[in-house]
């Protein structure tokens, strides 16, 4: 529960921006093209540090990574409500995505080593529902907060109140890392780049991501300036949107565990589930680009029903395939590659935007690149099955 509340925390904190922005772009004079740099500014940090926290996880134990990555990604939320432009603002998005860097490698870190595989589907449905539910509750209870006391003060609130969680956390009961394959702490990093999952998996990641961190980061700009929505309205919407989202993830994930109990391989589960997913996220997305506002509202709770099935298999897939000796390293590259999308999806946004005045072509992207990930899934990804990584491991020469 605690790591539940932690990914909830996290996108609330790395949402706030996105709710601020038609406030901002007023404000503080800012164009579309620098809106999307802003919102891809998070993914600077996030990134490039994700396959390091991966392994600090691993060696030190999720515990004191998670800690310090909390208190720093809390600090930063709190220090972006006295920006004064778009700089202070990009370098403090940076700060933000560098310690929520570790959320995830952490979070499944501890639900490899204390969670069976059969469970995993409703465990990541949790973990799912925590973090898709962020947005929707920073966006509805910010939004309304927002409009009546400005973006600043609510910005030090919630970092404030995110700062909170670091109580129980730090008297937690938290598995310590354990020494596996002759003393070695799990696989190497050459041994997991050569597996043909893990570029499948990363792949499908980046796929589904780009869809997620489109709509998180220029739903509420859109709804806003495109569709004519109140801020109030927007904040409604846009929260109905996300909920149905982590409503979705967190009910496959019960399902998934039930077709797993009655027989059913994981490969078939994950992989079926994956792949309809992003056929119907292709099916939304040209609803949305080709629909009147009715059609296109429809079509944008659709997606986010859509998407949100998919959500528990982005991490208990890997958690099944790595399993507690290397669930840390490979979350944390996969990981890396799925949240390149938030580097490119909101910049490549905003300049679609800014050089076209719609949102036909960036919709139509999102199609496409649904496309790719359901073949990642289906296709490059093998089966779904714990690796032996005694047998992968290079052997020395004698």
């Amino acid at each position: 529960m605690l790591v539940t509340t932690a990914v909830f925390i996290n996108y609330v904190d790395r949402g706030n921006l996105s709710t601020a922005a038609p406030l901002l772009q007023d404000q503080l004079s800012l164009n579309e093209v620098q809106l999307g740099l802003l919102f891809s500014a998070f993914y600077y940090g996030y990134v490039p540090l994700m396959p390091l926290m991966g392994v600090l996880a691993e060696r030190f134990g999720a515990k004191p990574v998670f800690a310090a990555g909390l208190g720093l990604w809390s600090v930063a939320t709190m220090l972006t409500g006295f920006a004064g432009g778009f700089m202070s603002l990009l370098l403090l998005r940076v700060l933000l995505g560098i310690g929520e860097s570790g959320a995830f490698p952490c979070a499944s870190k501890v639900l490899a080593a204390t969670v069976e595989p059969h469970r995993l589907g409703v465990a990541n449905g949790v973990l799912s529902f925590g973090y898709l539910i962020g947005p929707a509750i920073g966006t509805f209870v910010g939004g309304l907060l927002m409009a009546h006391l400005g973006w600043r003060p609510v910005f030090f609130l919630f970092g404030l109140l995110s700062l909170l969680w670091l109580i129980p956390w730090l008297r937690s009961d938290v598995p310590k890392p354990v020494k596996t394959i002759a003393g070695v702490m799990g696989p190497s990093l050459g041994t997991l780049l050569r597996e043909r999952a893990l570029w499948g998996a990363s792949l499908g990641h980046f796929a589904s991501n780009y869809g997620y961190y489109f709509i998180v980061s220029w739903l509420p700009f859109y709804l806003v300036k495109t569709r004519g929505y109140s801020f109030e309205m927007m904040s409604l919407v846009a929260s109905i949107a996300y909920l149905l989202n982590a409503g979705s993830a967190f009910g496959m994930g019960v399902l998934a565990d039930r077709w797993l109990r009655r027989g059913a391989s994981a490969t078939v589960v994950y992989k079926s589930i994956m792949g309809i997913s992003h056929a119907g996220a292709v099916l939304c997305m040209i609803g949305m680009m080709t629909l009147g506002e009715t059609g296109s509202l429809v079509s944008l709770f659709a997606f986010q029903m859509i998407a949100g099935a998919s959500y528990p298999g982005l991490f208990a897939i890997p958690q099944i395939l790595a399993g507690p000796d290397a669930t840390g390293r490979w979350v944390g590259l996969q990981n890396a590659a799925g949240n390149l999308a938030g580097l490119i999806a909101p910049a490549v946004t905003g300049f679609l935007v800014y050089s076209t005045g719609q949102f036909g072509l960036a919709f139509g992207l999102v199609a496409a690149l649904n496309v790719l990930g359901c073949l990642s899934w289906v296709w490059v990804l093998p089966s779904v099955a714990p690796i032996d990584w005694a047998k992968r491991q290079p052997r020395a020469i004698a």
